[in-house]
């Protein structure tokens, strides 16, 4: 097993991402990318639950899931047909059990969440073998900067999928791709735009800076990202 270059800390953030297996894709159909979001949400829980028993058995909706407190706190996310990008950090009402609690709560989390979409998707499509190349990797955000344009790499993400050499050549059409943002569901950018849906229960902002002041400043800043593009 891998030893991580660093370990999960209260009050650090991060950017969790991983990918399907020698690039397959992982989310096959729309509801591929529903089950995840929906795992998404109900895997931040300190509590053992089983899918089946506690969301499909129980008929409720996932987003009613009682999950009591989180394990952390989501602050962007990003679906693509092969991977995808996560940036968090641990709970803070929650971090003072770090040492009373004997597991790591992002990796807990990441381990409920791979497990959970592993099963559904091999049940689905007869699929053995690991679905996700290895562990998931973790990168520490150390620097304002760098945590601030995290927001803009990852909802920016999707926009490889009508222009897949953006980010060597540009954006050529800024209102194509806000379009395309507005219509992209698998991500956390209609929830960053203030739009209602279930999904804004995935987020916990509290936990992370205000670095926008309003949605039309989000556009605008993340489209900055382009020109100053630092490395994340």
């Amino acid at each position: 097993m891998a030893i991580r270059k660093h370990a999960f800390v209260p009050g650090e953030y991060y950017h969790i991402y991983n990918r399907g297996n020698s690039k397959r894709e992982i989310f096959l159909d729309n509801n591929d990318y529903q089950h995840f979001i929906k795992c998404l949400f109900i895997c931040n829980t300190y509590k053992n639950f089983k899918f089946r028993d506690d969301v499909v058995d129980a008929e409720i909706d996932a987003f009613e899931f009682d999950r009591g407190e989180c394990l952390v706190s989501v602050g962007a996310w990003v679906l693509m047909p092969n991977h995808f990008h996560i940036y968090l950090i641990i709970n803070k009402k929650k971090s003072h059990m770090s040492d009373m609690w004997k597991k790591n709560q992002v990796s807990e989390f990441m381990r409920k969440l791979s497990t959970a979409y592993s099963k559904y998707f091999n049940a689905k499509y007869d699929h053995t073998g690991g679905l996700f190349e290895g562990a998931f990797k973790s990168v520490i955000v150390l620097k304002d900067v760098q945590a601030k344009y995290l927001f803009s790499y990852i909802h920016l993400n999707c926009i490889k999928l009508i222009y897949p050499k953006w980010k060597e050549n540009g954006i050529r059409d800024k209102e194509k791709s806000l379009k395309f943002l507005v219509n992209y569901k698998w991500s956390s950018y209609l929830d960053h735009k203030g739009i209602r849906r279930k999904e804004n229960l995935i987020l916990n902002l509290n936990d992370f800076p205000k670095y926008f002041n309003s949605s039309i400043d989000f556009d605008v800043e993340i489209f900055d990202w382009i020109n100053n593009n630092p490395h994340v």
